[in-house]
């Protein structure tokens, strides 16, 4: 709640921020699904992260690892896949996928399950609107990720992506 009444200046109050910001009823629901699925929990941990999904548009998998002072704004559309690592005081805009480029097929052409395949981002990232990350490849400490970019391999700390006019 503090990184998003913070980073957001037309956030009035922190009230307004509970009950108007749908980021933060997806960010907590999947707070407490992320710690049901660390413990073993079948089932229950998916149905929470898809109710706030079907709610807020904002599909966060609660097996993703996302540190502190987290936001997201204006969220709808935003993806964040099973094996994503997320640092501390990231933010993300609407539309942000993180995504698998790819996954490895077995003998029988089924997925193989398990596999780091989404992406890494260090702390004091941001993404703007409509960004897709793919693979796991990592965005550096402090890098930004222009809206409309698609990246698909690692971004060094500090770097500006842009998109190309």
């Amino acid at each position: 709640m503090v990184a998003t009444y913070e980073g957001d200046p037309a956030a009035t109050s922190y009230g307004e921020v509970i009950a108007c910001y749908p980021a933060l009823r997806a960010i907590s629901s999947y707070r407490v699904a992320h710690e049901l699925h660390l413990l073993g929990v079948p089932l229950i941990p998916r149905i929470i992260t898809e109710m706030a999904h079907s709610e807020t548009g904002i599909d966060i998998h609660p097996a993703a690892t996302i540190g502190s002072h987290f936001t997201i704004d204006h969220g709808t559309g935003v993806v964040i896949g099973a094996t994503s690592i997320i640092g501390s005081h990231v933010k993300l805009y609407q539309g942000v996928t993180l995504g698998a480029k790819s996954f490895p097929l077995d003998a029988e052409g089924k997925p193989i399950k398990g596999i780091a395949r989404h992406p890494i981002l260090e702390d004091h990232v941001i993404v703007y609107s409509n960004s897709t990350i793919l693979g796991r490849i990592t965005i550096g400490r402090g890098a930004i990720i222009g809206g409309n970019v698609w990246v698909t391999e690692d971004v060094a700390p500090g770097t500006k992506v842009l998109q190309r006019t």
